[in-house]
Formats: structure tokens, C-alpha cells, sequence
């Protein structure tokens, strides 16, 4: 018996052009769009932008952040104000990580044991436990639509053996996260998480197991953790083609437009990433040339905007010597600005890569696609 038959799908495959594809997910708070970029709140919050605009950029789904929000304002607080739409305001599908990777990346007192993962929170000091029975407990309780199993994220490079431990203590995570899950209500979801790091037979074992348990969904971590983008690739050539074909496939913590472009290529749905928001905090913006650095003096008297052929109101209209004056005087204004420019290149190339799979086109789409940003920005005035 398939284990992944006793769970119910949610999602519909509505195309494929190769091994690219196109879907619809269905949540209990609306419908996610595939392939689709899930912008990042971490806190709850979106830097530098209102829920409105992200939204209006065309996002189905955003990221919450387990490990943050349990530490701060706490799970439990967060449901008896009625979870994390309601608490946030965000009204649509919500996905929350299980914390893991944060405990591994933002924690430096940290133990990890069969059972859970003990540290010290980054607040306050205080001694914290998270075992995946906890893990799922808090997300139940921010409601999330998708909640992601726990698991151990080992950073690249690293000794196969310590990649192995990880791998194998996620699958066992990974069973007890099921089991804890069991009593969601109907509609919500749990995704398993495939590890293995840069070694295929890993990746090979790790899918494999997590298939025999069954998930909702499926998910490809452990990657853009400083490998060459090169060996990710090879992970998702690897390890996509083990998933099922039925069950959305989710890459975790990516990535840049180039990365997306070339995993959509590979059979991945779902994709988040900080980029978008911490870039344009930095003077950079996403654009059909490619990244455009505001920073750079040549923007400085330059009264043509970003992209005056985008969608997105501040693309075409503000100057790029406004925005280069925003940002080299420090104003939040300009890293709000290059914020919602950038999620809204994002959700304008999701757009693209939809219409072309769903067309049949998506070749052809990504041949234009990368010889837009291969030519690079507007030439200097």
C-alpha cells in the first residue's frame, strides 16, 4: 500500500512542458498558483511592506517563521488571538518552516540529541526545547495552512558522515512529525523534507524513505547553503524524479531568478527566499536586465525609471537618481520602494513561467528570458 494514497491530495497538475509544471494548490485559506515564489515574514511580518502590496504584486503565499515565532510573541499567544492571519492580518495560504534550520544557523549554544533539539533562544538567552512533536505543535497552533516536518539542516561542504547522521535523524523526525500531525483538520498540510546534502545516494535514501512514510507534499532542503549553484542543480536532478509526480515538490530557501528559472526546469513548484526584501534594504533591485545596483553612481542624474515597460507602479515611474538618492541618504523609503519592485519582479516572472508552461512555450520563455538579463541594464545617459 502507498502511503502517500492514504493522505489527500490537494494538489492539481494542471501542465507540463518537459519536466517543468504547472499546478493549482488548494488551502484552507485559498488557492496557491504553481510554480510559486512564497515571499518571506519572517516575523510576521514583511520587511518594509504592507500585506496590501504583496498581495497586489501577485503572491498566493507567504513564509512564516516557526523558530521566531515561537520565541517572540510565543505560538500560544498567536492562537488565542485567533493564528496568524488573523494576528498578522495576511488573509491568504501561509506556509511555516519547522525552525530547525534556525536553531542550526542563528544558535550557537545548541545540542541535538534523538530527541530534540535544545539551545538557547537569540532574545533573551532562555533554555528552549524543540522536538518535532513541539515543532508541530506550534505550527498547529499559528494555524498555518503548510507545516513543514523537523529536520537537520548540515551546512556544505561537510564530511559525508555527518551528512549521513543528519539525513537519518531527519527521516526518524520526520515519522514522529507525521505522527504528531495526525490530528490536523482536514485541508491542512505537512511536508516531508528530503536531506542527503551534495552526496546523490543520500538524496536517493532520504526520498525514498519519505515516500514510504507519505506527506502532502515534499520539499528539497539542505541546498543554497553555500554550494555552487551547480551541485543544488545535480541535487534537484537527483532527487525530483523519486517524488511523486502528484505531490507538490517544494524547494527550500530559494533562491535568485536564475536559480528558480533553472529549478522550475527541473520539476520544482514552490520556492521562498529572502532575497527579494534583504536586496532591495541594500540598494538592489530585481529587474528584467538582471540586478540593477542603485547605489552605483552612473544612477545618480538618471531620470528614467527601473523598467518603464513593468506592471508595477514604482518600477515605471520613480527615477532611478530618486531611488539612488533614497538609498545613499539611508531613507526607509528607498528600501521599501526597491522591496516591493523586487517581489514584484518575482511574482512577475512566476507569472511568465506559469503561462509558458501552461502554453507549452516555456523553452522558449526561458531562452528570452535569460538573454533579457544576460544583456544587462539600460547603458548609462
Amino acid at each position: 500500500m502507498n502511503p502517500n494514497h492514504d493522505l489527500p491530495n490537494h494538489f492539481e497538475l494542471l501542465g507540463t512542458d518537459g519536466a517543468a509544471r504547472t499546478g493549482r494548490l488548494t488551502t484552507p485559506h485559498g488557492v496557491v498558483r504553481t510554480p510559486a515564489f512564497m515571499p518571506v515574514g519572517t516575523a510576521g511580518a514583511m520587511k518594509g511592506m504592507h500585506w496590501r502590496e504583496v498581495r497586489d504584486a501577485g503572491a498566493d503565499i507567504v513564509l512564516g517563521n516557526t523558530y521566531h515565532l515561537m520565541l517572540r510573541p510565543s505560538a500560544e499567544r498567536i492562537a488565542a488571538l485567533g493564528g496568524l492571519q488573523k494576528f498578522t492580518g495576511w488573509n491568504g495560504p501561509m506556509l511555516t518552516d519547522s525552525g530547525g534550520f534556525q536553531v542550526m544557523s542563528l544558535s550557537d549554544l545548541r545540542k541535538v540529541t534523538e530527541n530534540a533539539v535544545t539551545f538557547r533562544s537569540h532574545i533573551d538567552g532562555a533554555k528552549v526545547e524543540l522536538s518535532p512533536e513541539r515543532s508541530i505543535e506550534v505550527q498547529r497552533l499559528l494555524g498555518s495552512d503548510i507545516a513543514m516536518q523537523m529536520d537537520e539542516c548540515v551546512r556544505l561542504p561537510a564530511e559525508r558522515a555527518d551528512i549521513e547522521r543528519a539525513m537519518q535523524l531527519s527521516l526518524r523526525w520526520a515519522e514522529r512529525s507525521k505522527r504528531a500531525f495526525e490530528s490536523a483538520p482536514d485541508g491542512y498540510m505537512l511536508f516531508g523534507i528530503v536531506q542527503g546534502g551534495d552526496v546523490p545516494e543520500l538524496r536517493h535514501a532520504s526520498a525514498q524513505g519519505l515516500v514510504a512514510i507519505g506527506f502532502h507534499g515534499y520539499a528539497i532542503g539542505g541546498l543554497a547553503v553555500g554550494e555552487p549553484q551547480a551541485v543544488m542543480l545535480a541535487m534537484i536532478d537527483e532527487t525530483a524524479p523519486l517524488l511523486p509526480k502528484q505531490r507538490p515538490r517544494y524547494l527550500m530557501g530559494v533562491g535568485t531568478p536564475d536559480d528558480i528559472l533553472e529549478a522550475v526546469k527541473r520539476g520544482i513548484d514552490m520556492f521562498d527566499c529572502v532575497m527579494p526584501t534583504r536586496n532591495g534594504r541594500h540598494g538592489v533591485a530585481f529587474t528584467r536586465f538582471g540586478q540593477v545596483n542603485l547605489r552605483n553612481a552612473r544612477h545618480a542624474d538618471d531620470p528614467r525609471p527601473l523598467d518603464e515597460e513593468s506592471s508595477w507602479p514604482s518600477a515605471r515611474t520613480c527615477a532611478r537618481a530618486y531611488l539612488h538618492h533614497l538609498v545613499k541618504a539611508g531613507e526607509t523609503l528607498g528600501a521599501m520602494l526597491l522591496s516591493e519592485i523586487n517581489i514584484a519582479y518575482y511574482q512577475f516572472l512566476m507569472q511568465g513561467i506559469r503561462d509558458a508552461i501552461a502554453q507549452g512555450r516555456f523553452e522558449e520563455f526561458y531562452q528570452r528570458t535569460r538573454a533579457d538579463w544576460a544583456r544587462g541594464d539600460i547603458a548609462p545617459r
